[in-house]
């Protein structure tokens, strides 16, 4: 493409958009917010994409043993734990230890063990941690089979639910994801549509003195990319405003809840949206040209 003709395309760009300054304006209000909310989306099923995983790496089996198991029954128990496929950690917890921790979850609230007049009812049990969550009922049927042990206990109920919740942010976050591109495409279309329709005569006149199929279009591309990248842009510096807020507020409040770090994240969701911004006014102004532009 020669200087002169990129020169040309530039210049018509810029006097479109200054004609039709405040439909341009609308224009870019429009697609700066429907991509701040795709964005938006995007940051929300990450985050409980993360905070799924880290629930999910926390998902253990506690192994209750019965009374009065000898030391040799107890280690065997452990070494046919470890054997388990997808086990990747087990660890022994005495009744002893386990009162201990009672009493500090109960805090000030320490006296109602005042009842049990000094005896501990707690038994002896191993922490079994799993590497995949999927197979937690499985493996807990599985343990509660050994000798010596009286029961395989977990959170079925928060697993099963989370796994439920997860699935299901996922298909809506990518329905969302996909009727929001659609709209936004709809809106830059109909955006250049309403420009080619106010510049029909002038277009006629260019093909009259025989200006090429592209060279007409090519301006009305420009157009829409332009205002997908102002657009994208836009909503990039929204969000890095509304996650970087949102965050310290929220670590303020829970110093470990596992948000995604700001860097590099903020820095790939800007670039997604910028890019997303271009392809689909790139897409919105093809369309447009393709279905109501004879050329």
């Amino acid at each position: 493409m020669k200087f002169r003709t990129s020169e040309y395309f530039i210049k018509e760009v810029a006097i479109s958009l200054k004609r039709n300054n405040w439909m341009s304006l609308a224009s870019i209000g429009t697609v700066t917010i429907s991509l701040f909310i795709l964005g938006l989306f995007i940051i929300i099923v990450a985050n409980l994409n993360r905070m799924a995983s880290s629930l999910e790496s926390q998902v253990q089996i506690s192994v209750y043993l019965q009374d009065n198991i000898t030391k040799q029954q107890r280690t065997t128990i452990e070494e046919d734990l470890k054997k388990l496929s997808g086990v990747e950690a087990v660890k022994y917890v005495s009744k002893d230890e386990a009162i201990k921790r009672f009493k500090s979850r109960l805090g000030d609230q320490e006296y109602l063990l005042t009842a049990l007049d000094n005896t501990n009812p707690l038994p002896d049990a191993f922490e079994v941690t799993v590497s995949n969550p999927n197979i937690v009922k499985t493996a807990s049927k599985t343990i509660e089979k050994f000798k010596g042990v009286d029961s395989a206990v977990y959170a079925q109920d928060v697993v099963e639910h989370l796994f439920e919740l997860t699935k299901l942010v996922r298909y809506i976050g990518l329905a969302i994801i996909i009727f929001l591109a659609g709209a936004t495409i709809f809106i830059i279309s109909n955006t250049i549509r309403l420009t080619v329709f106010a510049r029909r005569k002038e277009i006629a006149i260019m093909k009259y003195v025989g200006a090429t199929d592209w060279f007409i279009r090519w301006p009305f591309l420009l157009e829409g990319i332009v205002l997908g990248f102002i657009g994208g842009a836009l909503s990039a510096i929204f969000l890095r405003f509304a996650y970087t807020t949102l965050t310290a507020k929220i670590y303020d409040m829970m110093a470990f809840f596992p948000l995604i770090p700001i860097h590099p994240f903020l820095t790939y969701i800007s670039i997604i949206i910028i890019c997303s911004g271009i392809f689909i006014g790139a897409l919105g102004s093809t369309i447009s040209i393709k279905r109501f532009l004879e050329v």
